[in-house]
C-alpha cells in the first residue's frame, strides 16, 4: 500500500460539513483521505489535492469532482485562485511523510535502509540531506540537530560529522549512522529518529512551509470553513495548536475593547485527538499522530 490514511474517518468527519462544498486534501498522498472526502461529495462538490511528490501523480483519482495540483501546499493559495477558487469550505492537511516514501528505500528517509543521503520530498529542488551534512558549517548543523531534532548533543555531533567528512564526504545513510555507533542499543532508535527528522524538516524546510499553509489555509477558509491538521511530532503540533489558538506562531494576540484575545479560530475539541489503539496496531506510523480541528471565526 502506498499510504495508510491516519485518523481516516476522524478527519473527513470534522472536515465536510456540506456536501456541495469545495474542499482541500493539502498532501494527496497515495489519496486515502481524498477518496473518502470525494465519497462524502455530492455532484456539485468539488475537491482539490495537492501534492509536489512526483509518485504521487500516479494515484490520481478519476473523477469530475478531482483536481490534482503537483504542487507544495505552500503555494495553496495562488494555485487555488489560478482555478478561480478564492475561498473553500475546509482545508485538510496530514504532515506525515508517507509510507511510500519511507519505504523507498533509494529516497533516504528511513534509518532502516542503507540509501544516499536525499530526504527530498520534491525530487526536482536542488537542496538535499547530503549537501546538509557535507556542506553546512558547523553551527549551522547544531543548530538544525538541537532546534529540530530536539538533541541535547546536538553541538557534538555537529563537530563529528565536520571533522569526519574533511578526509571522506558522507554519502549514504550507513555512513552518518557510522559516525554516531556509540549511541547505546537502547537508545539508538530514537535517536536516529531525531536525526533523520532534523535533516528531513531542512532539506524540505517543513516548519516555514507549515506555517505558510497555515495562514493561506485561514485567507481562503469561508467563515466557519474547517482546517483539520493531523501533525507527526511535537514541533508541528505547536506551531498548529499556537496558530488555531489566535492566527499567531509567536508574540502575543490583539486583543479587542473588552480586553479579550481576538480568535482565528474555535476549536471542535479542547484537545487534540490521537489514534486508538487498534489503529496503532494495525498502522505502527499512526502512534505519534495528533489531530486538530478548528472552525473559521
Amino acid at each position: 500500500m502506498y499510504h495508510n490514511p491516519v485518523l481516516l474517518k476522524q478527519s473527513v468527519d470534522d472536515l465536510v460539513t456540506n456536501p456541495d462544498g469545495i474542499y482541500v486534501d493539502c498532501t494527496f498522498g497515495g489519496g486515502g483521505h481524498s477518496r473518502e472526502i470525494l465519497s462524502r461529495l455530492s455532484d456539485k462538490g468539488r475537491l482539490f489535492s495537492f501534492d509536489q511528490d512526483l509518485d504521487a501523480l500516479k494515484n490520481t483519482i478519476d473523477d469530475p469532482r478531482f483536481t490534482l495540483v503537483n504542487q507544495n501546499f505552500r503555494f495553496l493559495e495562488n494555485s487555488l485562485l489560478m482555478y478561480g477558487v478564492p475561498q473553500v469550505d475546509g482545508v485538510l492537511a496530514d504532515l506525515g511523510v508517507s509510507s511510500h516514501q519511507f519505504d523507498e528505500a533509494d529516497r533516504g528517509f528511513s534509518t532502516r535502509s542503507n540509501a544516499p543521503l536525499d530526504m527530498r520530498m520534491n525530487v526536482m529542488q536542488n537542496l538535499d540531506a547530503k549537501r546538509v551534512i557535507n556542506e553546512y558549517e558547523e553551527e549551522e548543523l547544531a543548530d538544525l540537530f538541537y532546534h529540530y531534532g530536539e538533541l541535547r548533543e546536538a553541538r557534538k555531533l555537529a563537530r563529528e560529522i565536520v571533522h569526519h567528512r574533511k578526509t571522506k564526504s558522507i554519502e549514504t545513510t550507513e555512513d552518518l549512522k557510522k559516525l554516531f555507533s556509540y549511541i547505546p542499543p537502547h537508545k539508538v532508535n530514537k535517536f536516529y529518529a531525531q536525526l533523520f527528522q532534523a535533516i528531513r524538516i531542512e532539506v524540505n524546510q517543513e516548519l516555514d512551509v507549515l506555517k505558510e499553509m497555515l495562514v493561506q489555509a485561514y485567507n481562503i477558509l469561508k467563515p466557519e470553513g474547517r482546517l483539520v491538521v493531523i501533525s507527526y511530532h511535537s514541533l508541528e503540533d505547536r506551531l498548529v495548536k499556537r496558530f488555531l489558538k489566535n492566527g499567531m506562531f509567536e508574540g502575543e494576540p490583539e486583543r479587542d475593547i473588552y480586553g479579550n484575545y481576538k480568535k482565528a479560530f474555535e476549536l471542535l475539541k479542547s484537545k487534540a485527538i490521537i489514534p486508538d489503539d487498534k489503529e496503532i496496531e494495525e498502522n505502527s506510523r499512526a502512534r505519534s499522530a495528533k489531530m486538530r480541528t478548528g472552525i473559521k471565526v
